[in-house]
């Protein structure tokens, strides 16, 4: 397919100055093949891949469409993800810039309904959200359809993956006939022909192949490990490639979590980002990764989709996920806009299966690559210590000393020992620790172990000591005494240190309805409170997480701001409650209740709950170790 200026393809004087300021000039094969027809107000089925400029394809004739006069809505763009619809409604912002008449509204769950409600009643003409949150307004009549007369379906197929079926069908049923339906799906399977069939009328089909689009862009690679090694692997191509800005793609949440901590914890830059996380924190994370203040950020699918970024240097594959299609949307957030960009997979044994498919997929070959060597990371970090060092002679920006200098060639040694030892003082600062690769690694490449040297010999077992004994090596060589166990003290509870000046005459307490049992600790509290009541930590004070419920004292002033803010959120997985709650009893439980079991909130409010070892589903108990799961149900946001 040919591509054409988008001064040719009929647009008004307001977009094409939109364009020109967004630097483009020569549009993509889809839309050039779909913004004529969308602008004749045909319906139109089209097939594209991530990357391929599709939002503009449907978001340039969208605003052209709409009568800046009307004070409704009259453009309705239906996204699988909250992700998705935040990223359509900046892109429609950025066309619409020199139409200031013309208004745009994001309504997804997660986000607050009032605030909804308020830019409902101020009149957008278009509205992007996600199924199950549009469903709500309409129902409860705050999102008017009378004025609609286009509906695009982004990403088609994902929604129907998702369970959207029924509510899609419900929002174009509620529109008038004779509405402009736009589809873009990467396939089509039957549910989406259905859809076409039963609400579009003659419609234009226009298909960008995905090789063609998003893969010649992007170098792609894999590197064999064994899984137990692949945050040490990780670790060194990122210090390697010198990535400075990069996404981590991992399988699971749990997951994600983990390689966070593991990257902090060597020094990187790094945040995440998955659906456990309440929506304002995501907003808040791809926030500060789009105006790169971090480097790494480690991802679960939910980022895959929707997520638009500028200058993307790398994506990692920690794990492939298992849908191909879903491979393609990674790695599409690199080598955007005709730029180039890397993609690397980290390939295990149970991998192996999942890198052919796909490779049959994007009908292409990814290079195989070998484990970075200690010798090459140091390497690559001793050249950056010289490019550092270089730019600062360049720049001019620094203290002479020549003195200190002086005395260290007194003391007899030469210039180039001087300059080794500082680049080696340097280089141990700004380095990350370097780990050996695991050497039970059956599908380690031959010939890449020099890093690991030979295995050492195995000293010589001591003798098996008793039940009773501990074996103690010191000093002196091996130990052996017997020792008692001792006597278990009070039951002490996780108590963190106070962060600001806080205390009784100043502060108040508040109650959170998580606890060590769901692995909270007094960092994830300060964290939670700090961002999502958007506070400072000086405003907390002491911390004391009890096995279901957390106290932590607040600054009095800030102790109503910060129950509203956090209510909702989610910790560890689990959704937070907060109220108000009582000075902890020295000894006892949480929030002063130390003479027995208590509900969350305080005191007893009723009998307790009756103890069911099993849930009794239709004739009867299901065992141990049985699935319960929801039939029938819909999903209704992400």
């Amino acid at each position: 397919m040919s591509h054409k200026m988008f001064s040719e393809l009929g647009l008004s004087e307001s977009i094409l100055k939109a364009v020109e300021k967004l630097g483009f000039e020569q549009a993509s094969p889809i839309q050039s093949e779909a913004i004529p027809p969308l602008l004749e107000g045909k319906d139109l089925i089209g097939q594209s891949q991530t990357g391929s400029g599709k939002t503009a394809a449907f978001g340039i004739p969208a605003v052209e469409r709409v009568d800046d006069q009307l004070h409704q809505p009259q453009v309705l763009i239906l996204c699988p993800t909250r992700e998705l619809a935040s990223q359509v409604a900046e892109e429609i912002a950025k066309l619409a810039a020199f139409r200031p008449g013309v208004r745009e509204l994001p309504i997804y769950g997660g986000a607050s309904y009032e605030r909804q409600f308020r830019g409902l009643r101020n009149g957008p003409q278009i509205v992007i959200g996600t199924p199950g949150r549009l469903i709500d307004h309409i129902e409860n009549g705050a999102l008017n359809l009378e004025a609609v007369k286009m509906v695009v379906l982004d990403e088609g197929d994902r929604m129907l993956d998702m369970g959207f079926r029924e509510d899609i069908e419900k929002i174009l049923q509620a529109t008038h006939d004779d509405r402009q339906t736009v589809i873009f799906s990467a396939t089509l399977p039957p549910a989406i022909k259905a859809i076409i069939k039963d609400f579009t009328k003659e419609p234009v089909h226009v298909k960008i192949e995905a090789t063609a689009v998003t893969m010649p862009a992007i170098e792609q690679s894999y590197v064999e490990v064994d899984f137990r090694s692949k945050t040490e692997v990780l670790c060194r191509l990122l210090d390697v490639h010198d990535v400075s800005y990069g996404i981590i793609f991992g399988f699971t949440k749990a997951q994600v979590d983990e390689v966070t901590e593991a990257l902090l914890a060597r020094g990187y830059s790094a945040d995440k980002l998955h659906g456990d996380m309440a929506q304002n924190m995501r907003e808040r994370v791809m926030k500060r990764f789009r105006e790169h203040q971090f480097d790494l950020l480690v991802a679960t699918d939910v980022a895959a989709r929707g997520l638009d970024v500028d200058d993307l240097e790398i994506v990692f594959n920690y794990e492939l996920p298992h849908d191909p299609e879903d491979y393609v949307h990674r790695i599409g957030r690199t080598g955007r806009a005709g730029k180039t960009g890397k993609a690397i997979s980290l390939i295990s044994g149970r991998e192996y299966g999942r890198l052919q498919q796909v490779m049959r997929f994007t009908k292409g070959q990814l290079q195989r690559i070998s484990v970075p060597l200690i010798s090459e990371v140091e390497e690559r970090r001793a050249t950056r210590t010289a490019d550092l060092i270089r730019e600062t002679l360049e720049g001019s920006d620094f203290k002479p000393q020549e003195s200190l200098v002086e005395e260290l060639g007194n003391s007899g040694y030469s210039p180039n020992q001087i300059i080794a030892a500082l680049m080696h003082l340097l280089g141990e600062e700004t380095g990350r620790p370097l780990e050996r690769i695991r050497e039970d690694d059956p599908r380690a490449p031959k010939g890449r172990r020099e890093d690991r040297g030979e295995r050492p010999e195995r000293p010589e077992r001591p003798a098996r000591f008793e039940r009773g004994e501990r074996f103690d090596r010191g000093e002196g060589g091996d130990r052996r005494e017997r020792f008692e166990r001792p006597e278990r003290g009070p039951r002490k509870f996780n108590e963190g240190p106070s962060v600001g000046r806080i205390d009784d005459s100043n502060g108040a307490w508040i109650k959170l309805s998580v606890g060590s049992n769901a692995g909270v600790e007094p960092r994830d509290i300060v964290g939670a409170i700090t961002g999502e009541a958007g506070v400072s930590r000086e405003v907390i004070g002491t911390i004391k997480v009890f096995p279901a419920i957390t106290l932590a004292q607040v600054l009095a002033d800030e102790a109503d701001n910060i129950i509203n803010s956090i209510k909702g959120a989610k910790l560890r997985g689990k959704s937070v409650n907060a109220m108000h709650g009582t000075p902890p009893t020295p000894g006892g439980g949480g929030g002063g209740n130390s003479g027995g079991p208590r509900r969350f909130g305080g005191d007893r409010d009723g009998p307790p709950r009756s103890r069911k070892p099993f849930r009794e589903s239709g004739g009867g108990r299901f065992e141990r170790g049985e699935r319960f799961s929801r039939g029938g149900g819909r999903r209704r946001d992400d």
